[in-house]
């Protein structure tokens, strides 16, 4: 039987919440026709080996195991691509959302005039359980910047638990970045026109297990929504930041240049190498970071995908090297030669990395 409802559930490393949350949803959602798409982003600690026992059980049950590609917002995309149900929601696996809240969800949105039921920790009812002040400024200061690109007005924009209809998203399906954590902020901000929402108040729990998947990089991928939002139809964020880094990575060249020829007494064919080798280091490793966060590479992959950047960028350094010495022989100024040579180091750098390093890797 098809589904009328579908439950998108992101995870990474959450095994010990995977029994008790599927326990929950087949508690409250009796006597709805429903299903369970868990998206993992390649857990290491049993949470596919439980989600594989648990389907091997209930048909409703099912998971996607994500290898070379991450991320929370991507990933509940791509839970609800596998479905066919025509309402569909998303709630984290960490059991901090209140699941009681599914079937009002529903109902609410089978009625119909409503797009997108959102659960809300800031109306009143709500609560956001035991945060600190920091976290509390951080989250409602974040809720005031998200309405610069909204249409529509909700108490709760950054709220990761909501169900919405099969047609929302897919009014959506074709702006929405798919780049960090707000996916709720990003599908209402890709959609034409204002979106019929009714929120719903809960109060965000504790988590039981596993840790959390925030970090001081989420306020970052945060402001790239923004931006992709704000300014995403003119110049694509992606290449803003890009250029941004290689300018940073076109500083160090020239301070290490400068460095070595001047002060040190390097050979200036020499320096130049040593600066460009070392501003491409930098441009690699800042872009993983920033540039490249939603496909960052880690641990083996990152290593395998520097040795890849330094052999596919061979060809740009040598032309950034011979370029910058021919012109530096002819009467330019090592300041100048070296400037010259790190754009076309910058300019190689960035056509590589988009089509071989980071790409392929991408959903």
């Amino acid at each position: 039987m098809i589904p009328e409802l579908t439950i998108v559930v992101p995870t990474l490393n959450e095994r010990d919440n995977i029994e008790p949350l599927v326990a929950r949803l087949r508690r409250v959602l009796d006597g709805v026709v429903w299903d369970v798409v868990f998206v993992d982003d390649d857990s290491r600690d049993g949470t596919l080996e439980a989600l594989h026992s648990l389907a091997r059980q209930d048909e409703r049950i099912r998971y996607i195991q994500r290898i070379g590609r991450s991320g929370l917002s991507s990933a509940c995309l791509e839970g609800m691509a596998a479905s066919s149900a025509p309402y569909l929601a998303v709630i984290d696996a960490d059991l901090q959302h209140d699941e009681a809240l599914l079937p009002r969800m529903l109902e609410t949105l089978k009625q119909g005039g409503t797009d997108l039921v959102v659960g809300s920790r800031y109306l009143e009812g709500g609560g956001v359980g035991g945060w600190s002040k920091t976290r509390r400024w951080l989250s409602r200061f974040s809720t005031v910047l998200s309405r610069l690109v909204l249409r529509t007005r909700l108490s709760d924009p950054l709220s990761g638990y909501f169900m919405l209809t099969r047609e929302l998203r897919d009014r959506a399906l074709r702006k929405v970045s798919g780049r960090g954590f707000k996916i709720l902020l990003d599908l209402v901000a890709s959609v034409d026109g204002p979106v019929r929402a009714v929120e719903l108040p809960y109060t965000f729990g504790l988590r039981r297990a596993g840790e959390s998947k925030l970090d001081t990089l989420v306020a970052y991928e945060f402001a790239l929504v923004l931006a992709h939002k704000l300014f995403g139809r003119v110049v694509p964020v992606r290449f803003v930041m890009f250029v941004a880094v290689g300018a940073l990575g076109a500083v160090v060249h020239l301070g290490l240049l400068g460095y070595f020829f001047l002060i040190v007494g390097t050979p200036f064919l020499l320096a130049q190498t040593v600066a460009a080798i070392a501003a491409m280091t930098l441009n690699y490793s800042v872009n993983n970071v920033f540039t490249y966060r939603d496909n960052r590479l880690a641990g083996r992959d990152y290593v395998t995908g520097l040795a890849l950047f330094f052999v596919i960028c061979s060809v740009g350094a040598f032309a950034n090297i011979r370029i910058a010495e021919y012109l530096f022989e002819n009467g330019i100024p090592w300041w100048g030669a070296g400037l010259l040579g790190a754009t076309l180091g910058a300019v190689w750098n960035y056509a590589v990395s988009s089509t071989f390093v980071w790409s392929r890797r991408r959903v």
